[in-house]
């Protein structure tokens, strides 16, 4: 076989230096392109978002089997091609970013989980081709809520674009449904959402719940609630907001203080 040659054609700039200390999700950082490479940026400020290409050049290559370490250490090990772990035979990483603004040679983006120095080797835009809106993965189960929640605000967010009381209202409706009912991405759990469009939207965006094929979400405007009803397997799980609060409130009460629950 030839040898394959690969030239950087960037560096990432973050204050980010070490793997371990990087946040599932990724952080706002710059992609300095080298200027012989600066010529093939022109246009890139029409897309949203770019996939950036990277050599983890610290991650050790020897590694074909490993747990999701960062996002629950006691989950099961699987191969390493099965995960997006940085640890891999040859440590390509690809990532999904927002792009902000392009400045002189400079991306800057958000959302990548690459430390500061890492060489960057390709970038790609976005396309709607891209998108699998509700594909098959395994429960990979956060290990605390605290995260679990996070993750579940990144998806909202990416589906959503736009932070709003709905969207943490939403956040947190479904990770006290995934605590009853499993994961909420499953094909066998459906939801129905009473209220606003913008609380229906972002529980689509963390579900990837369908109209159909299979049907598992339901909507109907109501400006005088917001519930959301999951169902799995016979099980059923209501929760409904108890009063109008903002997003300071909804982060400082507790579920039972927040919600009606009805687990049925």
């Amino acid at each position: 076989m030839k040898e394959i040659l690969l030239n950087p054609v960037g560096i990432v700039l973050s204050e980010f230096q070490d793997p371990m200390q990087m946040p599932v999700g990724g952080t706002p950082a710059v992609i300095q392109v080298y200027p012989e490479y600066q010529e093939a940026l022109k246009g890139i400020e029409e897309n949203s978002h770019i996939w950036i290409l990277a050599w983890f050049h610290q991650a050790p290559r020897g590694v074909l089997r490993t747990s999701p370490k960062k996002i629950n250490p006691n989950l099961p090990e699987y191969g390493v091609f099965a995960l997006r772990t940085y640890s891999r035979p040859n440590p390509v990483a690809m990532c999904l970013t927002r792009l902000d603004r392009v400045e002189e040679g400079r991306l800057y983006v958000q959302g990548l989980d690459a430390i500061g120095g890492t060489p960057v080797i390709d970038i790609k835009p976005y396309y709607e081709n891209d998108i699998v809106f509700s594909p098959d993965t395994p429960y990979i189960m956060g290990q605390n809520r605290e995260m679990r929640q996070e993750l579940m605000f990144r998806h909202a967010l990416v589906h959503h674009r736009e932070e709003c009381r709905d969207l943490h209202l939403a956040t947190r409706m479904a990770v006290i449904a995934e605590e009853h009912l499993g994961k909420v991405m499953s094909a066998e759990l459906a939801v129905t959402v009473f209220g606003s469009p913008c609380l229906a939207d972002c529980l689509q965006g963390i579900t990837r719940a369908r109209l159909s094929n299979p049907p598992r979400f339901g909507f109907h405007i109501d400006a005088e609630m917001s519930r959301s009803i999951w169902l799995r397997e016979g099980k059923k799980l209501i929760l409904t907001l108890k009063t109008e609060c903002d997003e300071s409130t909804i982060k400082s009460l507790s579920d039972q203080e927040l919600f009606d629950i009805e687990s049925l």
